[in-house]
């Protein structure tokens, strides 16, 4: 690989896995090295690989699994804050390409080409990026046990909470957080059915994309309460609602998260660990990211 160089990193079992040949075929025509994965980790090896041989771009042709291990790849490497990536979405959820304005995969590989740069946010969980959230709880449990569709639907609470009923049993996370918020201090502690920590992603009653260029992660913490109200509440669609009883939300550059000796499940865009300690915080305007034409630099509240 040569410096100044365009690679792509190719998933070609992501989502309906009839997309290789013609993604392959369109990116090379544009000057993109195209390399396949082959099996789980490969994408973090070609991550690391494009990083370590100081590529000036590099596409990512999957879903946001793939592009995590990419990114992870190219932090490994040193090489986050010196490249510009893009996202061909071709895989389950795509939740990234969504919120970055990238409609498909036709749309992700005119983007890759020649799409506006942005200089975005990076969330670090005990060093390990996200790009779009890190969540634990009951979201985290049912990214597990969630059927393909529910997946698709992973940026709707309300979904994940009434699928997950059948499919798993959550007693619930019993947590102190200390955050640094954008008005000073923050402290939480309790039982909690969820903690959403969102970079591109905002946790409130619409959802939606979250200001990815202010060095604020949006956190959401909703109390354990019956699953009756839980449901109610997310079928209402009122769940993550900035009045609802029991639902906490911030904005904060850096929070710590102690699950009281007990080790808690974390879903890191769709990368699932477990800490019984975690701290997570911002690398503002970090790494350069083609956007979509629907991407909004400013979306408010």
């Amino acid at each position: 690989m040569q410096v100044g160089s365009r690679r792509a990193v190719l998933n070609p079992v992501s989502g309906d896995g009839d997309h290789a040949e013609s993604v392959e075929r369109l990116l090379s025509a544009r000057g993109f090295a195209v390399s396949r994965t082959e099996g789980p980790g490969d994408a973090f090896d070609l991550g690391r690989a494009a990083g370590e041989a100081s590529a000036s771009e590099v596409a990512v042709a999957g879903g946001d699994g793939t592009v995590n291990e990419v990114v992870r790849g190219l932090t490994r490497a040193g090489h986050l804050g010196d490249v510009t990536l893009s996202v061909v979405p071709v895989g389950t959820a795509n939740l990234l390409a969504g919120t970055i304005g990238v409609a498909d995969r036709s749309q992700g590989i005119a983007v890759a080409d020649t799409g506006e740069v942005r200089a975005i946010d990076v969330g670090l969980a005990d060093g390990e990026p996200f790009l779009v959230s890190c969540i634990a709880g009951l979201p985290a449990e049912a990214s597990l046990a969630a059927s393909s569709e529910l997946k698709a639907r992973f940026g709707t609470l309300a979904f994940l909470v009434t699928g997950a009923q059948e499919a798993i049993e959550f007693d619930g996370l019993d947590i102190s957080l200390e955050a640094v918020g954008e008005n000073g201090p923050v402290t939480w502690s309790g039982s909690a059915t969820c903690l959403l920590v969102g970079n591109a992603r905002k946790f409130v009653e619409r959802g939606g994309q979250a200001d990815m260029e202010d060095g604020l992660l949006d956190v959401a913490i909703v109390e354990r309460m019956p699953t009756g109200n839980l449901v109610a509440e997310a079928v209402g669609h009122r769940l993550l609602a900035t009045d609802t009883d029991g639902v906490t939300h911030l904005r904060a550059t850096a929070l710590s998260v102690d699950g009281h000796g007990e080790p808690v499940r974390f879903s890191r865009d769709g990368e699932v660990t477990e800490h019984e300690r975690l701290d997570v915080h911002v690398r503002e305007r970090t790494l350069d990211l083609r956007v979509g034409p629907g991407y909004d630099p400013d979306p408010g509240e």
